[in-house]
This record gives structure tokens, C-alpha cells and sequence, in this order.
């Protein structure tokens, strides 16, 4: 199971995996299929630990008992996956981010497309909050893992939007995995102290946090629910119509 970044090995299976479903479906069937099986060959490089049946489900990978899900979104889906795994296994679930993304665009009546420019965007950790909300009954089980997984894309998307320059509301066409920049795994409750800045006050509310991980309130709202279900913070009281947390001193 691969432990470290490499940037040989991650290169090595976008050129295997990408140039596989090139094969089987054309360039624009890949999606989210491309980006999963790129992980899943770079996480577990031998194909016999991929695919495993255990019970009804299937994992991605299983090695020596430990599972791993590659999965892009939607963790929802995974309720009844999980609820069955965790029963006597580790599961890992990998989520990739894109943190350096190159944007190409095709004019679909040209036929031409754009040089790929570098999006001003940067992917960050704090995109998997959502996700982990939709699992967050999981989130106490010491069996469940993650890694996000931080890796660098180029996204083509078609001319096709609501705006002047056809940008806006435009649907994406490919995004084919390009680099691994990092990668943040979370092994323990304590991991998920990633979530906290170090320049949070020791009581802080949601727009405390908000404004430290600089992401938007109703976000930090959803990750201190989350991070409540870890007790690495408790609910202290109240500022006005605001929770107040802090950081707790002894965790599990």
C-alpha cells in the first residue's frame, strides 16, 4: 500500500490508467472514472488487491483486511457499503481534491480548443467537509480512515454557458489527473485536528473559524458538527446567538 508521495508512481498510473480507458471509451467518457482508477492503481499498484468481494459489496482495494474506497463524492452512497465494512474491518475512504487545476475549453462548434491556463483557484482539505457530513454517523468509529488526497488536473469543459463568454454555468467535458501535490491522511481522532488553525482563540465560534480556515461560515458550521462527533471539541456555551467551542484537553 503506498505510504509516501510519489511523483514517479503517480505519474506511472496516469499514463497506465488514463491511456487504458482511453482505449476502451474515448476521451469523453473518463470523468470521474479516470480520476478513481488513477488512485486506486497509485494506492495499491498490484491489481490482485483490487476489486475484492467481501459479503454482497465490493471493495476497491483490500490488503491484509484493510479496505480502501476511492471515492470522488457523493459519500452518501457508501451508508450501507460502510455500515457493513466497518463491522470488522479498517476502511479508508480516499477523497481527491483538486488543488492546482489547468482549465482548456473546446468550442463545440469550432471544434477548437483554448491553451490550458491555471485556474486562480487553489483545492484545499477543507472540500471534503461536506462529504463527511453526509457520513457523519461514521465518524466515531475509530475503524474509519481518510486521505485527501491533493492532486494536480487538467479540466477540460465545453463553451456551453449561460454567459457572455459561454464560461458560466458551462459543464465539464474531462479531468484527467496530471500530479500528486500532498496528501492529508487521518488516522486517529486526533488527525482531525487539521481542521483547527492555530490562530483560533481557545472559546471560538463558527465565524471564529470561518474566518481562521478562511472558508465561508455555513462551511465551518458544518465542520464543527462534524468535529463534535470526534470530541476533539466541545460546546462550551454561548456568545450572543452564537456557539462558543474549545479545543478539549484529553481526546480518545
Amino acid at each position: 500500500m503506498q505510504t509516501t508521495i510519489d511523483q514517479k508512481l503517480f505519474s506511472e498510473a496516469c499514463y497506465k490508467m488514463i491511456g487504458a480507458l482511453q482505449g476502451q471509451n474515448g476521451i469523453g467518457t473518463l470523468r470521474e472514472k479516470t480520476v478513481h482508477s488513477v488512485l486506486k492503481y497509485y494506492y495499491a499498484p498490484d491489481s490482485a488487491y483490487h476489486e475484492i468481494k467481501i459479503g454482497s459489496y465490493v471493495a476497491d482495494i483490500c490488503v491484509d483486511g484493510e479496505i480502501f474506497e476511492v471515492q470522488t463524492r457523493n459519500f452518501n452512497t457508501m451508508r450501507d457499503k460502510l455500515d457493513f465494512f466497518l463491522r470488522e474491518h479498517d476502511v479508508t475512504i480516499i477523497y481527491p481534491v483538486a488543488h492546482t487545476k489547468w482549465l482548456l475549453w473546446l468550442d463545440m462548434e469550432t471544434g477548437e480548443l483554448t491553451p490550458k491556463r491555471k485556474s486562480p483557484k487553489t483545492g484545499t482539505l477543507y472540500q471534503i467537509i461536506p462529504e463527511l457530513y453526509k457520513i457523519k454517523m461514521f465518524i466515531s468509529n475509530p475503524r474509519l480512515h481518510f486521505i485527501i488526497s491533493l492532486i494536480d488536473v487538467e479540466e477540460t469543459r465545453y463553451l456551453n454557458g449561460w454567459s457572455r463568454d459561454k464560461k458560466k454555468g458551462s459543464s465539464r467535458m474531462d479531468g484527467i489527473p496530471v500530479g500528486i501535490h500532498d496528501e492529508v491522511r487521518i488516522d486517529t481522532f486526533d488527525d482531525y485536528c487539521i481542521f483547527l488553525p492555530d490562530a483560533l482563540p481557545q472559546q471560538f465560534t463558527s465565524k471564529d473559524l470561518a474566518k481562521a480556515a478562511k472558508i465561508t461560515q455555513n462551511r465551518a458550521s458544518t465542520l464543527l458538527n462534524v468535529l463534535l462527533e470526534t470530541k476533539i471539541i466541545t460546546r462550551v456555551g454561548k456568545c450572543g446567538n452564537s456557539y462558543l467551542y474549545e479545543k478539549t484537553t484529553a481526546h480518545f
